[in-house]
């Protein structure tokens, strides 16, 4: 009865129908009760048949046990492989340059080919990398879904290629359907900026577009609307911007969820006038901000090592590096200990061995890594205690819970004078910043009197009554790297939540932010016992949802009120489904 209504509110395409009956087996079946799920949830009326889809959650260090387990469960399934051409995010290590990475996690290679040869099975073509839209080929239709947060603020961007912010299970559920929710960025009427940014100042380096994208995200208030994350129109931009700039651009602004920029002068603007747009918010970066934060950035004590390429480089990136190697080269100083680490696709790295910059890059003293980025690897601890990077999509993981390793930034040609002289930063080993990575102001207000809210469930799941106590923010939980995914506890110095473990509580925040990999992070926690008795979002959460679509943990959504300002951290409630309601109770106030 259930599907049967279900198929009236959302007309499934014939073949997606079949799936979700287990016509195409069990793991498509699996795949189509999440994309359904999904669709339900964000009340999307129709699908989209989606061209092509890109996969993240490939390194043992971001996918952890959750990864592994869910890829064992999918595999012995033999018409369970994709039915789109998919691509592969980054592994976590160049499996040809082990040594000199110096990797020290037990069995780490091993793992990391468990992993690979997992979505091999699944039909899925295994690039390694995390720009899908720098391979030098152009993918075919206008459609995808991918779940690499750099390459969806990219494509959505610069180019005519349409994706949601998908997670990587979302998008592996795609892959293997061949379907989407015609939801968020799918539908015009929500590509619509919602934040206004006005550049006061000269930016001259990839590292300044860095640092503006992520300065964006950082500054962005969690009191502000914003359902489908920062959607920024940016005004004063020189009149060209490379492409290793855009890049930099989006993918520091990805740190914080933004799907899709506008930039005056460069993309097409929006389809309202802009002058007419309800602002959430006006930000002014001056010069003044961008010194801030050169400052707080700049190296404070010896480097160990220097990483460049994340995302992974361009080949203008790997070309920039090396020129600024040769005049040292022409003095005839060269890199000590191979202290620079330059992280490309296989693509570009063909491109530049061709051209002659790979030879002038290991000339230098240069290590070039294929298949990996600088946030996913995992650093041997004895030589690597202190990064230099030029990027801030590196410098916000590297500091997370992924390394926890003090990360500096500044300009490649910075980058290389500190890898040439290892005592140009003198003194000792820094220790990680007490500050959040910003925006984490809590707006919260203590509530009194007991009540009930009434909001929706998945279709998938049947009724539940779930009692415990409320863990409640209203700023977004990121998973990857700021959530231990040993034991549950949030650490993210300046979150609300910081230091506290999300184990046997219903966890109530407005949705998932930060790497798409956060529902492998919270299934992890699930295998092992250490997650939530039930998980309730204000927001529509791809990042969330899958998790408890496959795993069956109770969850709650699209409430009539708020339920992260009108339930208190503490609180006593329960959490019901019943006859497709869900409803929160409060049983006790704190």
């Amino acid at each position: 009865m259930k599907r049967r209504c279900l198929r009236q509110f959302m007309q499934l395409p014939k073949r997606l129908s079949e799936q979700l009956e287990g016509k195409e087996g069990p793991t498509r079946q699996k795949a189509a009760r999440l994309v359904v799920d999904l669709a339900r949830v964000a009340k999307a009326e129709s699908f989209v048949e989606v061209d092509h889809a890109h996969v993240s959650g490939v390194s043992v260090i971001t996918g952890g046990h959750g990864l592994r387990t869910f890829l064992k469960d999918l595999s012995g399934d033999a018409d369970g492989t994709v039915v789109i051409p998919t691509t592969l995010n980054s592994a976590g290590c160049d499996r040809e340059k082990m040594e000199e990475m110096g990797i020290a996690w037990p069995n780490f290679l091993e793992q990391q080919f468990e992993i690979v040869q997992a979505y091999d099975r699944l039909g899925i073509e295994a690039t390694l990398s995390c720009t899908p839209y720098d391979r030098g080929i152009e993918i075919e239709g206008d459609t995808a879904s991918w779940a690499e947060s750099n390459a969806v603020c990219y494509s959505n961007t610069w180019t005519s290629l349409i994706t949601n912010r998908e997670s990587g299970l979302s998008a592996l559920a795609t892959a293997l359907t061949g379907y989407a929710p015609a939801w968020g960025l799918h539908l015009e009427s929500n590509r619509q900026p919602n934040i206004r940014v006005v550049v006061e100042c000269e930016l001259e380096t990839l590292s300044d577009y860095s640092i503006l994208g992520d300065w964006i995200g950082k500054n962005a208030k969690p009191e502000w609307d914003l359902p489908f994350g920062p959607m920024p129109y940016v005004e004063g931009l020189d009149e060209f911007i490379s492409f290793a700039r855009k890049k930099a651009l989006t993918a520091a602004a990805a740190n914080y969820g933004s799907p899709m920029m506008w930039v005056e002068g460069h993309t097409e603007p929006p389809t309202q006038s802009v002058d007419s747009i309800d602002w959430e918010g006006t930000l002014v970066f001056t010069q003044s901000d961008l010194e801030a934060r050169y400052e707080e950035l700049s190296p404070k004590g010896k480097v160990d090592l220097i990483v460049i390429g994340c995302p992974q480089a361009s080949l203008e990136e790997m070309r920039t590096t090396a020129a600024a190697l040769r005049t040292f080269m022409e003095f005839g100083e060269s890199i000590p200990t191979q202290r620079l680490w330059v992280f490309t696709s296989q693509e570009n790295y063909a491109l530049a061995e061709a051209d002659g910059t790979v030879s002038m890059l290991e000339e230098a003293g240069a290590l070039v890594l294929v298949d990996t980025c600088p946030e996913v690897t995992p650093y041997n601890r004895e030589k690597y205690n202190h990064l230099l990077t030029n990027s801030m999509k590196a410098e916000h993981y590297l500091t997370s819970g992924l390394n926890r390793i003090p990360t500096s930034v500044a300009s490649i040609e910075e980058c290389v004078r500190h890898a040439i002289d290892p005592e140009r930063a003198n003194g000792p080993t820094p220790t990680l910043a007490q500050s959040s990575h910003g925006g984490h102001v809590s707006t919260k207000t203590l509530q009194t009197g007991l009540r009930t809210i009434n909001g929706s469930g998945l279709n998938s799941q049947s009724d539940f009554c779930v009692e415990g106590r409320a863990m409640v923010t209203d700023v977004p939980i990121t998973y990857l790297g700021y959530v231990n995914r040993d034991t549950g506890v949030v650490e993210e110095v300046g979150h609300p939540l910081d230091g506290r473990a999300i184990e046997d509580t219903i966890l109530i925040y407005p949705k998932g932010s930060g790497s798409t990999v956060a529902p492998y992070v919270l299934m992890g926690l699930l295998y092992e016992n250490k997650g939530p008795l039930a998980i309730v979002n204000r927001d529509v959460c791809p990042l969330t949802l899958p998790a408890c679509s496959l795993l069956n943990v109770p969850y709650g959504h699209g409430f009539e009120e708020d339920p992260c300002m009108m339930v208190n951290d503490g609180d006593l409630v329960q959490l019901k489904r019943e006859q497709g309601q869900v409803s929160i109770e409060i049983l006790e106030r704190v």
